[in-house]
């Protein structure tokens, strides 16, 4: 392989679809979060303990599967997210109800967290981009990021709707209105790409757990009351449809990546 071959894009192209199951897979993972925890218990710390740990396996797994492939693949990559967005809520969650932080103040301290990780990746990569993620080192940055903004979205969903006791629904409003201002300053006032991306990305979390709490908390507590599993097996559902649809058809596929893929069927004919 040449010095300046095009190495394989490990992430995917950045299209609607792509935000859509983004905002999913938070959702899903506050649902599926939820419906555990309630199962084993608030105030059953060995068994909260027992469960992050579970769920971190699973990840790490996950990840595992990921890494190894060395480009874009679509089930291995949104597997990967998904399972982020289940063990990213636990270990958010863990801090403010088995440690009593505020989530004020867990929101701050995933905050400066997410910037020391953007800090120490640009320092190391000079770039921060999405289009940039082609080795192991820079998927690691990112999915370091990826991992963090989990956490900080799950903190600062929470604190809008019960600590600034604007409800749920109020939350998701919220940020379904926030998320709008990287992508108007993007298409309209020449936001930079990586800053607009990266504080949409931010946003979804905490717009796609409020709906899902909405959707699934009880209706004393100011949602619809549909229960967490029945949230969080509908919107699995979903996932894996437009996963499938993503795999079968794929359109956010890396271009480069197509390209040597192209070029790879051309010399085994």
């Amino acid at each position: 392989m040449g010095r300046h071959a095009v190495r394989a894009r490990r992430v995917p192209e950045i299209i609607v679809l792509f935000w859509v199951v983004k905002v999913l897979t938070t959702g899903m993972g506050e649902a599926t979060s939820d419906y555990f925890v309630h199962r084993v218990g608030l105030s059953n710390t060995k068994g909260l303990v027992v469960l992050v740990l579970v769920t971190g396996l699973v990840l790490a797994a996950a990840l595992v599967v990921q890494f190894a492939a060395g480009r874009y693949i679509a089930w291995r990559y949104w597997l990967a997210v998904t399972m982020v967005g289940v063990f990213g809520t636990l270990a958010a969650d863990g801090v403010h109800v088995q440690l009593g932080v505020p989530y004020i103040v867990s929101s701050a301290a995933f905050a400066v967290a997410l910037a020391a990780v953007f800090a120490v990746w640009y320092a190391s990569e000079r770039t921060l981009s999405i289009h940039s993620i082609d080795s192991p080192r820079r998927e690691a940055f990112y999915w370091a990021v990826v991992m963090v903004t989990f956490a900080l979205g799950t903190a600062t969903g929470d604190m809008t709707a019960l600590s600034l006791h604007l409800g749920f629904l109020a939350s998701g409003v919220l940020f379904t209105v926030l998320i709008a201002v990287p992508a108007v300053g993007y298409f309209w006032f020449g936001l930079n790409e990586v800053v607009a991306f990266w504080f949409a990305y931010i946003l979804t979390r905490p717009l796609g757990a409020s709906y899902a709490d909405w959707l699934a908390v009880p209706k004393y507590r100011g949602g619809l009351g549909l229960g967490y599993g029945e949230v969080s097996v509908a919107l699995t559902i979903l996932i894996v449809v437009c996963v499938a649809y993503l795999a079968v058809t794929r359109r956010d596929a890396p271009r480069e990546n197509e390209t040597q893929s192209i070029g790879a069927e051309r010399n085994v004919a």
